[in-house]
């Protein structure tokens, strides 16, 4: 845990062009770069960051101080995602079962990153985004539907229906979201889909998510034109 004087355990997921470096206990605390040591200097230095995110949460989340904190326990094999840009590989850790306890604290942990997205969508708001080097980048509308899309197939992801997350509205898709996890948690949904594919297990669903929504929470603060 970042609180102790343990190191914080972290697992790679390598693929051709990038790599992914996140933090085992802490979903959403997930950064990428082009290498190992690269991956693993973005997610130190946005130590600070996800502090902040997560800091009212009473769950004791303290920024490293260096890079020597990380333990690096696990490393992933990725794939055409990975270098794509999303991480796409669950550690072994993600397999375990969660008990009810584990899955309050995860499910604190993913409402303080959609409180930060909320809080740079509220920042943003009526300001122009600061545009990439060839003019590319969502606006602020376009990102919203982005991440409330991609969580409703991510939901796909866990056994639960489309229809079953209602519109595209932000708080509904977040509702169903919780639920969703809950109902995978508690042993209800199935393993499975109809075509025998494997169902993500609720350990990874909550750092897949949480990564999304704090990613796009982060890109929208640094995008943020200077006054």
């Amino acid at each position: 845990m970042a609180g102790s004087t343990d190191k914080i355990n972290v697992y790679l997921e390598i693929g051709k062009k990038r790599t992914f470096a996140g933090a085992i206990d802490w979903p959403g605390w997930c950064r990428s770069g082009q290498n190992e040591a690269a991956a693993l200097l973005a997610l130190f230095e946005h130590g600070a960051r996800y502090a902040r995110v997560v800091g009212t949460s009473g769950l004791g989340f303290q920024a490293p101080t260096s890079e020597t904190a990380f333990s690096v326990v696990e490393r992933l094999a990725g794939n055409a995602t990975t270098d794509f840009g999303a991480p796409d590989a669950a550690p072994l850790v993600d397999a375990r079962p969660i008990d009810p306890v584990e899955l309050g604290r995860f499910r604190t942990l993913l409402e303080a990153c959609w409180r930060e997205f909320d809080a740079m969508l509220g920042a943003a708001s009526g300001k122009a985004l600061r545009k990439g080097p060839r003019g590319g980048g969502r606006e602020l509308d376009g990102i919203v539907q982005h991440v409330s899309a991609a969580d409703k197939a991510y939901l796909g992801r866990i056994g639960w229906k489309p229809g079953q997350a209602g519109s595209n509205d932000l708080g509904q898709v977040r509702q169903a979201v919780l639920s969703a996890v809950e109902r995978a948690a508690s042993g209800e949904g199935p393993e499975s889909g109809p075509r025998g594919g494997k169902f993500w297990m609720p350990r990874y669903f909550f750092r897949r998510v949480a990564w999304h929504v704090l990613d796009h929470a982060w890109e929208i603060e640094d995008r943020l034109q200077v006054e």
